[in-house]
């Protein structure tokens, strides 16, 4: 594990031991309603049973007051947003997709490593690893936006690579759920190989959040 990923696993945990009580993530961010869908570039992670193994074992083990499981067909790591569906033209997705996989198809397949347990005040997430290739899929992204648009959405800074298995639902108290958590602090991480960017509709769903597919960028073709 590189000295980031581990100083960065140390310090959230070292937080989340501090934790008193979870944090809501259900709130509504701005823009976002009920009835509104957003373009967004994931990774999603369909046809991954050793993932789904160790995201189902560890499950088993939170279901408790204040959590909601992610269903393993909602496992993501989010890349970069676009922007609302009713606020980019087809003509510019168009041209972002195309731009999108002509990029991509330059980079090999993304092998990364999933776990071990990362939790905070929103949600219990698995580390991936390496953090580099994913950095550098997310810039091939943001190039291509902004060979269309200039400048790309969303700032630069501040991306965390991450795939979360339960969000918080309420003001529970972490103690309980920091217990079960210590079990699979030293687990064999999943390993998982990504051949494609995956650019979806997302909206919240019944305290989920679940998409629809619009084009996949693939790699390495």
């Amino acid at each position: 594990m590189s000295s980031r990923e581990l100083a960065s696993l140390q310090q959230r945990w070292t937080a989340y031991q501090e934790l008193p009580e979870l944090t809501n993530h259900w709130y509504w961010r701005p823009g976002w309603r009920a009835d509104r869908q957003f373009y967004t570039w994931h990774l999603t992670f369909e046809h991954q049973p050793e993932l789904h193994r160790l995201v189902t074992d560890i499950q088993r083990q939170l279901t408790v007051p204040g959590l909601d499981l992610v269903p393993l067909d909602g496992l993501h790591l989010t890349m970069q947003g676009l922007g609302f569906t009713d606020e980019v033209t087809n003509s510019d997705l168009e041209a972002v997709v195309a731009e999108t996989r002509r990029r991509c198809a330059g980079l090999p397949p993304l092998k990364l490593s999933l776990g071990p347990v990362d939790p905070d005040a929103e949600g219990i997430g698995m580390l991936v690893r390496p953090w580099d290739r994913v950095e550098h899929l997310r810039a091939t992204i943001r190039d291509a936006i902004n060979a269309v648009w200039k400048t790309a959405p969303e700032a630069a800074e501040g991306f965390r690579p991450h795939v979360t298995i339960a969000y918080s639902g309420s003001q529970a108290p972490t103690a309980p759920i920091r217990d079960r958590l210590n079990a699979f602090r030293h687990q064999p991480p999943a390993e998982v190989t990504i051949q494609q960017a995956t650019l979806i509709a997302l909206r919240r769903e019944n305290r989920s959040y679940r998409w629809t597919r619009v084009a996949t960028a693939p790699l390495g073709v």
